[in-house]
């Protein structure tokens, strides 16, 4: 299984006047049928990449205030048979559909069903990484029950926004094919996390997750907060449901405990702080501080048992300036 770019396209590419017609045709053939307005005096100005990932379709889209409907004549003639998460990155939206209306803002993931109709408007510029999973897939690998109605998951509980947060780190690095790990990896740990949100609502099960996407949730938390003096295995545990037992096997098959990852991760980006020539007006114990070491004296010894140098050492010279 692979991961690989679909397509790539941008309005940009064509003139004012045909970009509503371009991205129409374009999301025909490479994701939904759709119409498209835009109420911006430069026109649509949109931006989309399709990738696959197993079963998986993500597409991130990217654009200027504008409005798509996917109406009831365009369920018939177009059909859809999928399940979409769309993941709203930047800005703010408004979804209409049969039911009512969701607001969704930066950081919030809904869930939908294509072959209803539905309106998604954004009145600012935007970011939304979706997903279209194949309703087979969907049913086999994350609920069976049918999402009778649009869903909106972040704000909910921490847990919640833990799980979201995690969930778009994910999407953001497949995206951008920062991601590392085996695809087929990769593509278990997305549907996880989407079943561990949806089933519990949707009346299809736990939403407990499994130890590798648990293992997401665990790090991407670690990431988010390195810079707090605070952070420790106690906390994330606290943080994602766990105790820091379980925590400690979730981490097991990494290699390092929890604590190790914290202190590794932070050194890691002190270090290239450190190396970056545009942090030299910043003092060791001020670079120290910004990743979470409350003592310059620590920072310097776990740095040089990591690394086998100081601080000091891991800087690059100044540069001097040329007398006049």
């Amino acid at each position: 299984m692979s991961q690989f770019v679909v397509s790539r396209v941008s309005t940009q590419s064509v003139g004012p006047e045909d970009r509503i017609a371009f991205w129409e045709e374009h999301n025909r053939r490479a994701l939904v049928g759709l119409s498209c307005s835009s109420y911006s005096p430069q026109g649509l100005l949109a931006t989309q990449t399709n990738v696959g990932l197993g079963d998986l379709r993500l597409a991130d889209i990217a654009g200027n205030e504008h409005v798509i409907e996917r109406t009831r004549r365009a369920c018939r003639a177009l059909p859809k048979d999928s399940v979409f998460v769309s993941l709203l990155t930047a800005g703010q939206g408004v979804f209409f559909h049969e039911g009512g209306c969701l607001t969704p803002q930066a950081g919030d993931l809904i869930l939908y069903d294509p072959r209803r109709s539905y309106l998604f408007g954004f009145p600012s510029p935007m970011r939304q990484l979706l997903v279209d999973i194949p309703r087979e897939t969907f049913a086999l690998r994350c609920t069976s029950r049918e999402p009778t109605a649009p869903m909106l998951f972040g704000r909910a509980s921490a847990a919640e926004g833990a799980l979201v947060s995690t969930l778009g780190a994910v999407l953001a690095d497949w995206a951008t094919g920062r991601r590392n790990d085996d695809a087929a990896d990769t593509e278990a740990t997305v549907l996880d996390l989407i079943r561990t949100l949806t089933a519990p609502s949707l009346g299809g099960g736990s939403g407990t997750p499994a130890p590798p996407a648990r293992l997401a949730v665990a790090k991407d938390y670690v990431e988010r907060h390195l810079a707090d003096p605070g952070l420790s295995a106690e906390r994330v545990a606290e943080a994602i449901g766990i105790s820091v037992r379980h925590l400690s096997r979730v981490f097991r098959p990494t290699g390092v405990s929890p604590s190790r990852h914290i202190l590794e991760l932070r050194l890691d980006k002190a270090r290239e702080e450190l190396a970056d020539p545009a942090s030299h007006h910043l003092t060791i114990a001020e670079i120290a501080h910004r990743w979470g070491f409350a003592s310059q004296a620590h920072f310097t010894r776990v740095f040089r048992s990591r690394f086998g140098r100081t601080p000091g050492e891991s800087r690059p010279p100044r540069a001097v300036r040329p007398t006049q």
